[in-house]
């Protein structure tokens, strides 16, 4: 018997593409959604183009890395058929999720207004770049400009040096996180009142709220952030230190941390140096510190100050690369690496869901799809269609030009 998964019964159709809406519908596939995902014929998702690394079948590893636990379909939604199909699977659906131009769902009658009016219990999920309304509302979102204008850009990097994005799609993450707790919560709603709602989210928002002790210390106090490097501007010392023979993370989040550092150095007495001794005094005399605890931390390699450190209490870690962590006995023992068998990918080890619930399961129980794999097994299982409908729908356009056909890869 498998095991029980949160989300079990729970059907989402999914429209969105990149990165954001599909990070937010494979959280909701992780806990047992039903992901119905929704793709243009042809190309499909951009993402599965997004590359190298492909793997040898052609599929993008970015495309794999976030599309778990969905099944995919092909609707051309330019067709009067197409979107026939994609209202009727809307109105046997929980939740929609889309992450188009402000207008364009609602151009194809595929609206928040426009499905509510046919299935009332809907939970509608939107995600746009700058929101649905005011003068950037038509302009497309992409992480790296939300990165640079949300003011996220304008604290990454070294002090006096280029502004820098953070080395991931940080905001589009955040964002697929936010709308998934959206989802849910309009989902409990829907639960106490019998009716759904439309969630909107914007890239710009979820990008200020990555910012909050920044905002915060501007909108209270007039203070402006500026770059640190890997500093912190609430706490010193906290950033990143050479050592005799690499670099090392120290993160002292209170005096206490800082008095059992100062032990762990050999200079008790600064822990107690009035100069010193509260978070206050260091943060204003950030440059005095951190050279103190640089030229500490180069008399020793980094693995004598991990131990020397960790011993003390005193928060710390290495500077890994990708394969590194990966290959760390703490990430071996929570087994993060989890692995699905692919139809034409093999074996895929991916990272899997930070989730983990004493009851319910969320190891990866789908693979990522290939492009319309599973066209006629949805519109069969969910719609009740079958060959005759089926080959119907392909002759009016609904799946493209290519009709039904067999999956790009």
């Amino acid at each position: 018997m498998a095991a029980p998964r949160s989300l079990a019964g729970v059907r989402i159709l999914d429209f969105s593409r990149v990165l954001a809406g599909p990070y937010c519908t494979m959280i909701l596939g992780d806990m047992g959604a039903e992901v119905i995902k929704v793709e243009r014929p042809g190309p499909g998702d951009d993402l599965r183009h997004w590359g190298p690394p492909f793997m040898p079948d052609g599929e993008s590893t970015y495309f794999l890395s976030v599309n778990r636990n969905k099944r995919s379909i092909v609707l051309d939604l330019k067709t009067e058929a197409g979107r026939n199909v994609a209202r009727r699977l809307a109105c046997k659906s929980d939740v929609v999720v889309e992450n188009f131009l402000p207008g364009v769902m609602e151009s194809f009658g595929l609206g928040y207004d426009d499905l509510a009016a046919l299935h009332p219990g809907l939970v509608y999920c939107s995600i746009t770049g700058y929101g649905t309304v005011g003068p950037l509302r038509d302009r497309p979102g992409y992480d790296v400009i939300i990165q640079a204008m949300g003011g996220l850009m304008s604290v990454t990097g070294e002090p006096g040096g280029t502004p820098m994005r953070v080395g991931v799609a940080i905001v589009d993450i955040v964002t697929g996180l936010y709308s998934a707790i959206g989802v849910l919560g309009a989902l409990q709603s829907r639960q106490r009142t019998g009716r759904g709602q439309r969630v909107d989210l914007s890239l710009l928002e979820v990008g200020l709220a990555c910012l909050p002790n920044l905002t915060s210390g501007y909108l209270l106090r007039g203070v402006k952030p500026e770059r640190l490097g890997n500093g912190h501007p609430n706490t010193v010392p906290y950033r990143v230190f050479p050592t005799r023979d690499g670099m090392l993370t120290l993160a002292t989040g209170n005096d206490g941390q800082w008095q059992r550092l100062c032990r762990a150095v050999g200079h008790p007495e600064f822990g107690t140096d009035p100069r010193y001794a509260t978070n206050a005094e260091r943060v204003a005399r950030r440059a005095e510190v951190e050279a103190l605890v640089t030229e500490w931390f180069q008399q020793r390699t980094s693995a004598e100050w991990m131990e020397r450190l960790a011993s003390e209490e005193v928060p710390c870690g290495p500077v890994y690369t990708v394969d590194q962590i990966l290959a760390d006995t703490q990430v071996q023992a929570l087994q993060t690496v989890q692995e699905i068998d692919h139809p034409t990918g093999g074996r895929l080890r991916m990272v899997g869901s930070p989730l983990n619930f004493s009851q319910d399961e969320t190891a990866p129980w789908l693979p990522p799809p290939r492009l319309g794999e599973h066209t006629e097994e949805v519109l069969g299982a969910v719609l009740g269609l079958g060959t005759p409908e089926l080959q119907t729908l392909a002759r009016q356009g609904a799946f493209g030009s290519g009709g039904l056909g067999k999956p790009a890869r």
